[in-house]
């Protein structure tokens, strides 16, 4: 694949609604922008976390062992779905305190099936030392995304000054998560069939 082509898919898949994604979103819209930013060193962290291993020793791993993935992905299922209910039952007047912390975007991040697509689709499948570059820009990528969706959620409540729905951007974010959630899980239980 060529850098422009790689960049491309990569800013796509980066730009796509998730996980993560709704996390960064959620502590824009509660904690603000520059509160909000420090989040940025989970993501990419979660990302390079799988991404670094996956290049050099998982593809091959993965390929004669395909039930792990599976595993991975009702794992991930799990834990997106407990942030989900976590955002949902946070009452209102709690919610003013609650901080999404960058523990939890980096193993969301982490379990985020998007890291694998990267690491064993878009990236150059030529070893560990030969994609540095590709994972500098992809890093760059990440950072630029995230920002983006941290300033959505920003300008969401910036928009809304003055409504009374401090709950409204946990709800839909919750939402959104239980979605991500069956949506992963159903894929992990189609693929065994």
């Amino acid at each position: 694949m060529q850098p422009l082509a790689f960049a491309l898919a990569a800013l796509v898949l980066l730009a796509t609604p998730g996980p993560t994604n709704t996390l960064l979103w959620l502590s824009g819209a509660s904690a603000g922008f520059r509160r909000s930013l420090p989040l940025l060193t989970g993501e990419l962290g979660g990302y390079l976390a799988v991404i670094i291993p996956a290049v050099a020793l998982l593809a091959p791993f993965l390929a004669a062992h395909p039930n792990l993935g599976l595993a991975l992905r009702l794992i991930a299922a799990c834990w997106v779905l407990y942030l989900a209910y976590a955002l949902w039952t946070t009452d209102a007047e709690r919610s003013e305190g609650v901080v999404i912390s960058i523990r939890q975007v980096f193993v969301t991040t982490l379990l985020n099936p998007k890291a694998l697509i990267v690491a064993l689709v878009l990236l150059p499948q030529t070893g560990l030392a030969a994609v540095w570059p590709w994972i500098a820009g992809f890093s760059l990528l990440v950072i630029a995304a995230g920002s983006t969706w941290i300033g959505a959620g920003a300008l969401l409540v910036q928009m809304s000054k003055g409504l009374s729905a401090s709950h409204l951007p946990r709800r839909i974010a919750a939402v959104c998560l239980t979605l991500f959630s069956v949506g992963i899980a159903g894929s992990a239980i189609a693929a065994m069939h």
